[in-house]
């Protein structure tokens, strides 16, 4: 399988060994397009046409990088990409993507507003007073997308003055509505009773607009967990993020899909040493040897994204056998017990998160213990580690 080293968005990493394959690398990131491509179809046999998916493609596409992302998905027929800075939808329009481009956070500063005509970039309004702050500064029409809280707390107007908001923004210049939509705040939850709510205040919204002769071009309202909900919430767009990287949204969702995961982190084995019992290891030495142990030095730690609550909680793998991590995760480095590996040597790659032979770790594996969703796992993996599109 060939590969090629893609740095991330945030930072420009050279190749230091002259080879786009991590032999040299200390630690690594390997992005898989043919599980995305193969977690896009999946997710298209849950939804009916005309329904298109919205590519979430946002930091960094949850840390997996988004231009890479972003052209393998509109390649498979993405109508849009969904993002959620200015910078963010720049970064896409230099990478040559033509399709929408959504922003979903909020702007409000004039610079920006001209910006995101200059980028042809879609943004989302969410109050009276940014409509008509836009319609002032801008001086062509531009497409906007037009955010109501229907139970998020979030960005958008409540529900209840959701329709005069439509109104509003529809009778300012310049202003083209693209879409109107909201968001899930428990699609994740078995008890679909609160989303059921908010499609109710959806729809309530959207025909007092029609009732007003507004037309609305596309709706939108669910994210991953709402798409697969089985309710009716589908509309024009679903907007999916983290579905497409293989993971899942809450459990009950496994047997709908078989989704894999994109993303894998690997590391090197830096170092072994023979340590007697009684060593302690690492920081504070939260961790002493109970007998004589054989420990490997792996090159990846917190500053990479590994949590350091994590420490002397997981395991890692190496030639496909799990192993444990001891004493406390340092910034750059941490230590495992390789004492019942006799084969390991320094240069041995770990897979952290991934699959080794029969072995798995997933990100769901390290936010269960912390306690977390795995979004906040993928989504904190660090622009020094390169990530290398497999191909």
């Amino acid at each position: 399988m060939s590969a090629s080293l893609v740095p991330s968005s945030a930072e420009s990493l050279p190749v230091v060994c002259g080879s786009p394959f991590p032999s040299c690398d200390r630690a690594w990131i390997t992005i898989d397009p043919a599980a995305l491509i193969h977690n896009f179809k999946q997710l298209e046999t849950v939804l009916a046409p005309p329904t298109q998916i919205l590519a979430v493609v946002k930091a960094d596409a949850y840390g997996h990088g988004a231009v890479t992302v972003a052209r393998t998905v509109v390649a498979q027929g993405a109508a849009a990409l969904g993002v959620a800075t200015l910078a963010e939808g720049i970064a896409l329009r230099q990478a040559n993507l033509t399709v929408p481009i959504v922003i979903l956070g909020a702007i409000h500063n004039p610079e920006q507003i001209q910006a995101l005509s200059q980028w042809q970039l879609q943004p989302t309004l969410c109050s009276p007073e940014q409509a008509r702050c836009f319609s002032q500064h801008l001086t062509a029409p531009l497409p906007v997308h037009l955010k109501i809280d229907t139970g998020m707390s979030r960005l958008g107007p409540l529900w209840l003055q959701g329709s005069e908001f439509i109104k509003l923004v529809h009778s300012l210049p310049n202003l083209d509505i693209a879409s109107v939509y909201s968001h899930l705040a428990t699609a994740d939850d078995p008890d679909p009773s609160f989303m059921v709510i908010q499609q109710q205040r959806f729809e309530q919204v959207i025909q007092h607009a029609h009732l007003a002769g507004i037309s609305i071009p596309r709706l939108h309202l669910a994210n991953s967990a709402g798409a697969l909900s089985g309710q009716p919430f589908h509309y024009d767009w679903v907007r999916i993020g983290l579905a497409l990287y293989g993971l899942y949204p809450s459990p009950q969702f496994h047997s709908i899909l078989n989704l894999q995961p994109v993303m894998q982190v690997k590391a090197r084995v830096t170092q072994l040493k023979a340590v007697p019992a009684g060593t302690g290891v690492s920081y504070g030495h939260t961790y002493v040897t109970p007998h004589p142990m054989t420990l490997a030095v792996v090159a990846i730690g917190y500053a990479d994204g590994v949590p350091r609550r994590l420490s002397n909680q997981i395991s890692v793998l190496i030639r496909g056998q799990r192993v444990p991590q001891v004493g406390i995760i340092t910034m750059d480095q941490l230590m495992v017990d390789v004492s019942d590996l006799a084969q390991v040597k320094v240069g041995d790659e770990v897979t952290l998160l991934g699959q080794d032979r029969d072995q798995s770790i997933s990100a769901d594996d390290w936010a269960a213990q912390l306690g977390t969703i795995s979004y906040e796992i993928v989504c904190n993996f660090k622009p020094r580690l390169p990530r290398i599109v497999l191909g």
